[in-house]
């Protein structure tokens, strides 16, 4: 196998969880030249850790034209044809990719359905590789080693309001954590905690590249989030976690490694009292003595 072509969309959570299948092909061919059309941003975790030698912004115009019915531009077809095997992981569901490929004898498409269906997720984007003869049992692929501070980091976001822990719960839970804390949080999250009153032992980590993210978490004793992408991340840094689900699986969703402490009583998360994130905090704080 000489190029490997990934189709890979979605958030930062996403990505992550196409870690392991990413590494598996590098284990299988370690000379191959592997490409990732998809989330550009989080796509160049893997580019620096050598699981990717090229990665395409999923929002180039020239992927749409995979979907439509005509000839693809003569050039960009060329460029597809060269690849000996291309793993789809894009929507699909009236086949226009699966009539596009294979474009040439030799060429291998395999494909699997976006929205994960079995769990964890990580499991689902790993099954196609079956078919090359690969197995994988390890879903939780590791960007860094941790060499822990006393730091505790808290990321209160994701991707949905649905998915998060009040405001005012998290703010009463980081009054009392032993510092110091580092809270990380999106821009669009930053509005709500900017200029809030905080102990003197909290720093705000705002809107900041993820290999700077990497190199904080692999630096923290414990993270504290919900089901989101940076809460992926901080699994992949090796960090215990304890993360708190409402409306998601986490038997799908939650990192798959036994350092993630998952509090779940419902499809929301009203019902995860402070006191409850305490006790799970004084237990994994310590696991680690």
């Amino acid at each position: 196998m000489r190029k490997i072509l990934v189709l890979r969309g979605g958030a930062l959570g996403d990505f992550i969880v196409t870690l392991p299948a990413l590494a598996a092909l590098r284990r299988r061919w370690p000379d191959a030249r592997i490409e990732l059309a998809g989330n550009a941003t989080a796509a160049q975790l893997a580019r620096s850790h050598g699981l990717l030698d090229a990665v395409h912004s999923q929002h180039e115009a020239r992927w749409s034209g995979l979907y439509a019915a005509d000839a693809l531009p003569a050039e960009f077809a060329a460029w597809l044809v060269e690849f000996d095997l291309v793993l789809n992981f894009w929507p699909d569901t009236d086949a226009e990719l699966a009539r596009r490929f294979p474009m040439r004898v030799g060429q291998i498409f395999l494909s699997a359905d976006a929205w994960p269906q079995r769990a964890p997720a990580a499991a689902h984007y790993c099954a196609p590789l079956r078919a090359l003869g690969i197995e994988v049992d390890d879903f939780c692929f590791q960007l860094a080693s941790p060499h822990a501070t006393e730091c505790i980091a808290v990321h209160p976001g994701s991707g949905s309001p649905n998915k998060n822990w009040p405001a005012e719960k998290w703010r009463a839970l980081i009054a009392t954590l032993p510092g110091p804390v580092c809270v990380i949080l999106g821009e669009a999250e930053a509005d709500l905690w900017r200029g809030l009153p905080f102990p003197s032992a909290v720093e705000l980590a705002i809107d900041q590249p993820l290999e700077t993210l990497v190199t904080k978490l692999a630096a923290c004793r414990l993270f504290l989030g919900h089901d989101s992408g940076i809460s992926h991340l901080a699994a992949a840094c090796g960090m215990p976690s304890v993360l708190l689900f409402g409306p998601t699986d986490p038997a799908m969703w939650a990192p798959p490694t036994p350092r993630a402490r998952v509090l779940r009583y419902g499809p929301t998360l009203d019902a995860i009292s402070v006191a409850e994130v305490q006790d799970a905090v004084a237990h994994s704080l310590a696991a680690k003595k």
